[in-house]
């Protein structure tokens, strides 16, 4: 049976619609959008937002790396990375889409519609290959599937612990010894994803330092250059004097040099460039998924968005760690950080547009849709599934707000409590702020955290 959406407003890539009605097909596909009519709408629609990069086993233990026992002691991204190779070998497969399960749950909840999972826990606790080489995979899968969200799995290729250096004990889980051994755990990914309706698959390689030069090289004779090729580069200052150590170049200008770079191309962080990298990624068409709040907690540092900016380059962000699952705090912290190192308020502007919210909300989505493999030309399109995130009109702010400020009552004002429901696919998947399968996605995620005893 057809279903019927009726909204005050209805946000689109040329801004809103009012009084929308929107038909939707039993498959969860736009038949019709209507706008002007004489209806009583309820709330304001906007495309489901993009998380364009997530790890999600580490969610269950966001806000645990806080307590700093030896507070003579710098604590740093790689002390932190080693707390979480903890949580790494102690989550089995059930406890994982447990975990994964609440965590996009949780992303429903705050209007993310679509995931890209960067995906390295592969292998069971001492590091060895399950029989169905796509076990962590397929648990991701279910997790998506239960929660509702739709979601890219991006199978990692890591192989070693750092440049030159064989991996470390601790990341056993993660590790595929040869090229040959990741194509063969990205096969049977995509024979997991193929069964399921809504999942996409895409390509990676952790970093530059987790593969072999022979192996980075090799990689992309076997990559198809039409799905989403995912990177963590530049992160970390000691990733940059290492990496100059072992190539004699820093990471993007080395990764530029040797990878068939496009649009297609989504490079995570890239937090230390130089001036010749901003302009490398920009002018190569790639994006860049900015995790503002991890970044923030793990003390990266502030990518060069003004600078990139000026490239006109493309970005989306993610959640990565999941410290932080607010996309409207994403990009606040974005914008944020860069007013207090420029003393400048208009961080999102554009030559055509002064609406930063609506410019926020526009450039996230369209690179995040690429980052998930996706069409990202129209936010809602006639035979596309109906993504939404629907914020309330009912809210004191938004109540008597025109729509020519509304996109910016949104992204710099919005809490979780203002957002009415999200929609996947046609489908209400939380409405007033609870999924519709709260209880039991809560009950099954308590047990895991109270049987792994980490909190």
């Amino acid at each position: 049976m057809e279903k019927t959406f009726r909204f005050k407003g209805l946000l689109t890539e040329n801004g809103w619609l009012e009084n929308v009605q929107v038909e939707v097909s039993d498959e969860g596909k736009i038949l019709k959008i209507e706008s002007g009519l004489e209806i009583s709408g309820q709330g304001y629609a906007l495309p489901g937002f993009q998380n364009a990069h997530s790890h999600a086993f580490q969610y269950a233990m966001a806000g645990l790396a806080e307590l700093h026992e030896n507070t003579n002691a710098d604590d740093d991204f790689w002390s932190w990375r080693s707390a979480m190779y903890d949580i790494a070998l102690s989550v089995s497969p059930d406890e994982l889409e447990a975990i994964a399960t609440m965590l996009y749950s949780e992303m429903l909840r705050f209007g993310y519609t679509s995931v890209a999972e960067f995906h390295y826990l592969h292998h069971d606790k001492d590091g060895k290959t399950y029989d169905n080489k796509a076990e962590l995979a397929e648990r991701l899968l279910s997790a998506a599937k239960t929660a509702g969200i739709k979601i890219t799995i991006v199978p990692m290729f890591y192989q070693m612990g750092g440049f030159g250096q064989p991996a470390l004990e601790k990341q056993r889980r993660f590790i595929s010894p040869s090229l040959d051994d990741y194509l063969k755990l990205w096969e049977a990914t995509d024979h997991a994803v193929n069964r399921e309706l809504h999942a996409k698959i895409g390509y990676g390689i952790h970093s530059l330092r987790a593969v072999t030069e022979e192996d980075f090289k090799s990689f992309f004779e076997y990559y198809r250059g039409d799905l989403p090729f995912h990177i963590h580069l530049a992160e970390q200052m000691k990733e940059i004097e290492d990496c100059k150590a072992f190539y004699g170049k820093r990471p993007v200008e080395w990764f530029i040099d040797n990878a068939p770079v496009s649009e297609y191309f989504h490079l995570v962080h890239c937090t230390h460039l130089n001036d010749l990298e901003v302009e490398g990624i920009a002018k190569s068409g790639a994006s860049v998924v900015i995790c503002p709040t991890t970044e923030g907690n793990l003390g990266d540092g502030i990518f060069r968005f003004l600078d990139y900016k000026f490239y006109n380059g493309n970005w989306s962000i993610g959640t990565d760690s999941h410290i932080g699952l607010n996309p409207f705090e994403e990009l606040r912290l974005l914008d944020y950080g860069q007013r207090l190192i420029s003393h400048k308020r208009n961080i999102f502007t554009s030559p055509k547009s002064g609406d930063s919210g609506f410019n926020a909300i526009k450039m996230s989505w369209q690179s995040g849709r690429k980052a998930m493999g996706s069409q990202n030309s129209e936010f809602f399109k006639t035979g596309d599934d109906f993504d939404a995130v629907v914020m309330k009109s009912s809210i004191p702010l938004t109540d008597q707000t025109s729509l020519k400020n509304l996109c910016n009552t949104f992204v710099y004002t919005a809490e979780s409590r203002d957002i009415l429901g999200t929609i996947v696919a046609g489908e209400w998947k939380v409405k007033e702020n609870e999924h519709k399968d709260y209880q039991f996605i809560k009950e099954r995620f308590s047990k895991t955290i109270q049987n792994l005893a980490i909190r």
